[in-house]
């Protein structure tokens, strides 16, 4: 792998991780177009996850650092804001889902759904979502707080991520909205409820990396990461302050017209 291309895949992984547009499924894409092989893909996306992961963990250090110490308080028996320990609750929870079929469908997902044109049906597939989502959204009349069960239940939508081009921000971000909290509440707890996930997931490719053959080109891997981390700490930014506004209209149209355009290339380039 050559620096300009670890370059652009750490631009698509830091940008499309925390935008409801599947970073799996660009990242396919982009591999597809660069020519970038398969030996390498598990170092990149090892090291990739643990970019990200970070920039989730350095951009909601204050709040993951409250919430360790509300952890520890009520191991401690020491009182505790029971606003926090419901949040640290719910994620815990929420976590478990994606980490169950996680283990048990990756096989599967890194087989069958890897083509590019599977990646663009699924792409509309997640748009259908957000849209009911956006309608449910605008009809209701009142939010629901957190919860512990709320959190599992998010935790469920995460696991359409799973599946390459539904993306992990745009199904716990519909999934809270369909739940009853605002868009800026559920992307939150959404960023939040994706670090055990992401840290797992580069954890575990870092095990498999170290215990193969494969020679990796260091250099290009590790200036991927230094983007990726830099570009995902300004998408969560980004994210964040563009829900409390906005609808997900635009990332709909977006998807689509992806879809439509790897459709397009893949029967007719």
């Amino acid at each position: 792998m050559d620096v300009f291309s670890a370059i652009v895949l750490g631009i698509v992984q830091g940008v499309t991780e925390f935008l409801p547009v599947s970073s799996t499924g660009h990242l396919i894409l982009a591999r597809s177009v660069l020519g970038v092989e398969t030996s390498h893909a598990l170092a990149f996306d090892a090291v990739l996850h643990l970019a990200t992961a970070a920039a989730v963990i350095v951009y909601f250090w204050d709040e993951l650092w409250l919430l360790l110490q509300t952890l520890l308080r009520k191991l401690g028996r020491l009182p505790v804001n029971e606003r926090d320990f419901t949040l640290l609750i719910a994620l815990m929870v929420g976590t478990i889902p994606a980490v169950v079929l996680g283990l048990s469908l990756e096989s599967l997902m890194e087989t069958v759904f890897r083509s590019p044109l599977v990646v663009a049906v699924l792409l509309v597939v997640g748009s259908l979502f957000f849209m009911y989502a956006e309608y449910v959204y605008q009809h209701r009349h009142h939010e629901r707080p957190m919860s512990v069960g709320l959190g599992f239940k998010i935790g469920l939508f995460q696991c359409l991520a799973l599946i390459p081009g539904f993306s992990r921000s745009g199904s716990t971000i519909a999934g809270g909205m369909l739940l009853g909290l605002t868009r800026g509440e559920a992307a939150r707890f959404g960023f939040l409820l994706a670090v055990p996930v992401i840290l797992g997931a580069g954890v575990k490719k870092c095990i498999e990396l170290l215990s193969s053959d494969v020679v990796v080109a260091w250099v290009p891997v590790g200036i991927g990461a230094v983007v990726s981390f830099v570009v995902g700490m300004l998408a969560i930014h980004f994210m964040l302050s563009f829900v409390r506004r906005h609808t997900l209209w635009l990332f709909i149209w977006y998807r689509i017209v992806l879809a439509g355009f790897v459709v397009f290339v893949y029967t007719f380039g």
